[in-house]
């Protein structure tokens, strides 16, 4: 039985993937490098077939960021019991963005800064090392790992407010394009926000409208209160919600009041529905 450590790549820049790999291979002679990603969506491909025990994930990827393309792993990440293998350490890659490593380290989350030098990666293989020698199957440390991508995903990107620049009051109207026309679409007649490519659809009772701003500029304007996300491309009102159901494999499952769609709640959001 092969019990060597193993890992996946995921990065678009093919010099950087093998710079990254060249590293590892002197900084963990042991460690085998089962594959390289091109982008996000490819890695969460290959990290299900693959099941390896480390991720390095680029923060920027076409498709999917690092942090998008980790939360849809984890969603997909096989938990079948005590057996299951416990979901890899992550280690994420970025140019260096003072927000980005402010977030990984309050989340106790390991990173690399670009251009990858010798000994911080020496660093980050003892710490993945040690992580790994306790890495055992258990919902704890899943459900750990969930919460930091939950903080990672939800972290600013952008410098955070000052006294100049106060915190602008929740949307309360939406503009969207009807043909040549500007249709006002008030917030709170919104049952929920889906992501669709470079748009969103906005569902209401009785229209579906399109918006050009892509769903993550467009949740930091939304009151959290009134709105919550419960999945990567899917943002509801939550006096809309009418039930919750959990089905044979264990996935919640929603039912809007006014709406016959049955939307999908994603592992990193059901700790919103304690009760199930």
């Amino acid at each position: 039985m092969n019990t060597l450590p193993t890992a996946l790549i995921a990065e678009d820049e093919p010099l950087l993937a093998q710079a990254l790999q060249a590293e590892l291979a002197r900084a963990w002679p042991a460690l085998q490098v089962l594959g390289v990603a091109g982008n996000g969506e490819a890695a969460v491909a290959q990290a299900l077939a693959l099941q390896p025990d480390v991720l390095f994930f680029d923060i920027r990827m076409p498709a999917l960021s690092g942090l998008e393309a980790a939360a849809a792993l984890a969603d997909a990440w096989p938990q079948d019991g005590p057996q299951g293998k416990p979901f890899p350490a992550l280690v994420f890659v970025t140019a260096y963005d003072q927000y980005a490593v402010q977030a990984f380290e309050a989340q106790a989350v390991d990173y690399l800064l670009k251009p990858v030098q010798p000994e911080r990666l020496q660093k980050t293989v003892a710490k993945v090392q040690l992580a790994l020698a306790h890495h055992a199957p258990g919902a704890m440390n899943f459900e750990a790992t969930l919460a930091q991508l939950r903080h990672l995903l939800a972290a600013p990107a952008a410098a955070p407010t000052t006294a100049l620049t106060a915190p602008s009051a929740p949307l309360r109207l939406l503009q969207a394009s009807v043909g040549q026309a500007i249709r006002m679409v008030p917030v709170d007649e919104v049952l929920y926000f889906e992501a669709a490519d470079k748009y969103v659809r906005v569902l209401t009772a009785e229209h579906e409208h399109l918006l050009r701003t892509p769903l993550k500029e467009l949740l930091p304007q939304l009151d959290p209160q009134a709105f919550w996300q419960v999945h990567r491309g899917t943002v509801v009102q939550a006096k809309a919600i009418e039930s919750v159901t959990r089905d044979e494999a264990g996935k919640l499952w929603l039912r809007l009041r006014g709406s016959p769609a049955r939307l999908a709640v994603s592992r990193l959001y059901a700790h919103l529905f304690k009760a199930m």
